[in-house]
């Protein structure tokens, strides 16, 4: 978790298997081996095998340097998708409106700009007036403290909610709009994201509340052909056991949060399935799930 969001784990999986290249020049023995280690250490991530995967072909094909030239490369179009996501979505926000966001999908989690927070920078920096509702997002809290934090150095007005306040506050009319990012993105528009996204999506459905992904095309993985093919990551039951964090003199403490002696189980996305979708906010523009397809045709 060190790196973390799709288009920073693409960029850095990029530049991985550049330097595994490096490292092990012409011996693709040694290069398949360190492809092997750096595709198992995401498994839900579709970005860091789009990035592997080209980095690699190009070495195939051109050697060791056209593989770093392809790294760098990737790092450079994921900067520049994230700000047209920004620049097409920002038209889908009005004047006045409060948007919810799930997890962190900001410049923090991409080279630049982010996905689902894009849009609401391109809109507040035109002017407009937007207020943010970020879901904590247990247990890793990405919302609470990465979103917040990005919202906070953006002078963007905004709120931190518990993860289970969002049906509340579209129950009261209090959401406009649901912009989330993505880790996978299947054939039919089913995607996978942070856990607890399908919950909000379900509740933006009942409420009327717009309910938008924003992500690249390099999350789109057309091998999946539903959500049912994409893998969902677990991770250790400590994430969820324990909360991690500077006390007042700022050095990081572990404490226990849960009752002492019980299990838990964390797994780290879920998938929402299309219908609950309104839109993809893409590089390409924003479409329908059922649009998916076309944008490789």
């Amino acid at each position: 978790m060190i790196v973390r969001g799709a288009g920073a784990i693409g960029a850095a999986a990029g530049f991985a298997m550049a330097q595994v290249l490096l490292e092990s020049p012409g011996d693709w023995t040694a290069i398949d081996r360190g492809k092997q280690a750096i595709e198992a250490t995401r498994p839900t991530a579709q970005n860091l095998f789009f990035a592997v995967n080209r980095v690699y072909d190009a070495a195939k094909k051109g050697g060791e340097g056209a593989g770093v030239l392809e790294a760098q490369k990737i790092a450079d179009e994921d900067a520049e998708n994230c700000r047209l996501i920004g620049e097409h979505g920002a038209k889908l926000i009005k004047d006045g409106m409060t948007i919810e966001t799930h997890c962190n999908a900001g410049w923090l989690a991409f080279v630049d700009h982010g996905s689902a927070l894009s849009p609401i920078y391109a809109a507040h920096r035109a002017g407009k007036k937007v207020f943010v509702y970020a879901d904590e997002t247990r247990p890793r809290g990405q919302g609470a403290r990465l979103t917040a934090w990005e919202l906070q150095g953006e002078k963007v007005p905004h709120a931190i909610v518990p993860d289970n306040a969002g049906a509340y506050l579209m129950s009261l009319g209090k959401i406009d709009l649901m912009i989330v990012g993505a880790d996978r993105i299947a054939q039919n528009g089913d995607t996978a994201n942070k856990i607890g996204t399908l919950e909000k999506a379900i509740c933006a459905k009942e409420y009327g509340v717009p309910f938008y992904i924003a992500a690249p095309t390099s999350t789109i993985d057309l091998k999946c052909h539903s959500g049912r093919d994409i893998p969902i990551e677990e991770r250790s039951e400590d994430e969820v056991l324990y909360q991690t964090g500077p006390d007042e003199q700022g050095i990081q403490r572990r404490i226990l949060v849960c009752s002492p002696g019980s299990k838990a189980i964390n797994p780290a996305f879920d998938v929402t399935p299309a219908r609950f979708i309104t839109g993809i906010i893409t590089e390409k523009g924003i479409i329908k799930p059922a649009e998916v397809g076309r944008l490789f045709s």
